[in-house]
């Protein structure tokens, strides 16, 4: 098998992956659009009212669904031709122009050459939302595109975090960085940094607790990681990723609200779409921070971390008929 049949053959059972992980939201969301324009010949104003219901309840976010509906208006308008049965089509594309808006929503890939070695990551997001599995889930994906990984546990505010975080290097077969629980998170930083140098690691990435007491605590922690990892590294982190989880829908937007007052994010991962009706949220947090979507989560296993492809996403969304 050839490098290509191998490449066109990981694209395939992803894309597969990710039309079953979306089923449950798009099963609903189609069912409403099609509700919306039963026995319609004409797409007037009660259509976009109910599709704009539609859009609501799948998580989609009051202001990004309004900015939808307003592309949707405008082609009506333009197109006095316009009939229900083309607005799938319409509706996916407008969509679609929505990510295409958000800045850095190009598809990543692992094999690229890297703008920095060591490459800091800096991953955040509270507890319970699948941040240190995705940890795990990059380590494993950068090592197996040849990059060496080095992981820093920074979670000391909960022993079950490091613990976790060490599991998860076991599975990737990576080294950790990590001391005993109740530590200076600042000072794993530190340590994870300079052992990354030492190593001549390509990617270091640094778990953080998963606290939200208020902003300010936030970001007087995240400020002093930063602080003591610049010593060593001075543009450092590199990437400050943030990690919501999808099933909780607004939460996750209320979430990402937090952390960019916070800090500076520079990419997220939006975990847990599988199995839940809420996917329209990735579009609701594409679209309001201006944040790229970087990868998703759509299961445990270390295969299940996808790179984020704004077509592929807008396609399995309206895609029924896969199973």
């Amino acid at each position: 098998m050839g490098l290509f049949d191998k490449l066109f053959g990981k694209k395939e059972k992803e894309k597969e992956t990710l039309d079953q992980g979306l089923q449950k939201t798009k099963e609903g969301f189609l069912s409403k659009i099609t509700k919306a324009i039963a026995g319609k010949s004409t797409v007037d104003e009660e259509v976009l009212d109910n599709l704009e219901d539609a859009l609501v309840s799948a998580d989609v976010g009051i202001d990004t669904t309004v900015q939808i509906i307003e592309r949707v208006e405008k082609r009506v308008s333009r197109d006095k031709y316009l009939n229900t049965s083309e607005l799938n089509k319409i509706l996916q594309e407008e969509i679609e122009a929505i990510l295409v808006d958000a800045p850095g929503t190009n598809r990543y890939s692992f094999d690229s050459q890297l703008p920095a070695k060591p490459y800091v990551i800096l991953v955040v997001g509270v507890n319970g939302v699948g941040k240190t599995t995705t940890i795990g889930k990059l380590a494993h994906n950068f090592k197996s595109a040849g990059k060496s990984v080095l992981l820093g546990a920074a979670d000391t505010f909960r022993a079950a975090a490091v613990d976790q975080l060490t599991i998860w290097s076991e599975r990737a077969g990576v080294p950790i960085v990590k001391q005993d629980m109740g530590s200076d998170p600042a000072a794993v930083a530190f340590d994870t940094v300079q052992s990354g140098v030492s190593r001549n690691s390509d990617v270091i990435i640094i778990d953080t607790a998963g606290r939200l007491h208020n902003k300010a605590h936030l970001m007087d922690e995240l400020t002093k990681i930063k602080r003591v990892m610049q010593k060593v590294i001075p543009n450092a982190p590199h990437e400050v990723m943030l990690v919501l989880d999808g099933s909780t829908g607004q939460n996750a937007l209320e979430q990402a609200k937090h952390f960019t007052a916070a800090t500076d994010v520079t990419a997220l991962t939006i975990t847990k779409l599988d199995g839940t009706a809420k996917g329209g949220v990735v579009l609701a947090i594409a679209n309001q921070f201006k944040i790229p979507v970087k990868f998703i989560g759509m299961g445990e296993k270390m295969e299940d971390l996808l790179v984020f492809d704004k077509h592929e996403f807008v396609d399995s969304l309206f895609n029924l008929e896969r199973k």
